[in-house]
């Protein structure tokens, strides 16, 4: 009975950075986050989209970023930069394209096939960048598990949460209860097809309280990760996702007695007078994955 490491698990902070600011992105890597999102979309002005692109492409080319995971928002499907993004920003090799509105398993189909075509034109493995698939209008969120299947290049799904409230036609409330169905369709749809889910952006950089409910209730609900507007959110994100010492012990427990049974043999295990099964075998695992980012990479690193 062996558990398995869910890479996406480490994900916990996805940093916004506006895709024309050049200096913002040259210290991408020093601000905390896991990973950084590099905007072309709502944060660049018309005037300043070719420009940015052109900018994004290149630092994602030719700057190295360490460990930080580096993803870039494009345009929508519905804009004349859908196209032109695509094929500037592939080549550069991001870890994935964030596509914004998507309504259906089509606006995601398109962009499977433009960055296929790219790939080939490139020499580039075919699916080596993977989509981010954003839902933020209602048909979005009724469709978030056939869009969550509609390509092997999918690695998450991700809550809009400005643009759903303008297409739900309500005001986005400190408590966030108009998101509670959308998020947890997007989280149930994610998890069913094997996928991460990222969280909404908290927009009052006055209320890192508010941020820090959020944040938990983000987690409560079976987020992989939180987007992050400013630099000064993250470490409340990143704190909302920190292992309970309790609970992280009980996982130490587990790995070690699911390998302990591994190596002799035996389907199934006890851990503190209960049966373990491989969904929990598993679910310890990514627990320990996580902590591995607080530095906790053993039992005996807990106090």
């Amino acid at each position: 009975m062996s558990g398995k490491k869910n890479t996406n698990s480490a994900c916990r902070s996805m940093l916004y950075m506006p895709g024309n600011n050049p200096g913002m992105l040259q210290h991408a890597a020093v601000f905390g986050a896991d990973s950084v999102l590099f905007d072309l979309e709502d944060a660049v002005s018309e005037r300043e989209k070719d420009a940015a692109r052109r900018l994004v492409s290149h630092f994602v080319k030719d700057v190295d970023f360490g460990k930080v995971i580096v993803t870039v928002r494009i345009n929508g499907a519905d804009t004349p930069y859908f196209e032109r993004d695509l094929k500037e920003i592939v080549p550069s090799r991001p870890a994935a394209v964030r596509v914004p509105k998507c309504h259906s398993p089509e606006d995601v189909t398109r962009a499977d096939e433009l960055m296929s075509e790219i790939e080939r034109a490139n020499n580039m493995p075919l699916g080596s960048v993977k989509i981010h698939a954003m839902l933020e209008t209602a048909h979005g969120i009724e469709h978030a598990y056939d869009i969550a299947v509609s390509s092997p290049r999918i690695e998450a799904l991700t809550l809009g949460g400005q643009d759903l409230t303008a297409d739900l036609g309500v005001q986005k409330t400190r408590g966030g209860v108009e998101f509670l169905y959308a998020r947890g369709r997007i989280v149930m749809a994610a998890k069913a097809a094997g996928l991460s889910a990222f969280d909404t952006v908290w927009t009052d950089l006055n209320d890192i309280e508010g941020l820090k409910n959020e944040a938990a209730l983000a987690v409560q609900i079976g987020f992989t990760g939180k987007a992050a507007v400013h630099p000064s959110q993250v470490d409340a994100i990143h704190e909302a996702y920190r292992p309970d010492t309790k609970e992280l012990r009980r996982a130490f427990r587990i790995v070690a007695g699911a390998e302990a049974a591994e190596r002799e043999g035996k389907g199934v295990i006890s851990v503190d007078g209960r049966m373990v099964d491989g969904p929990i075998v598993t679910r310890a695992f990514n627990l320990i994955n996580l902590a591995s980012l607080y530095g906790i990479e053993k039992e005996d690193d807990l106090t």
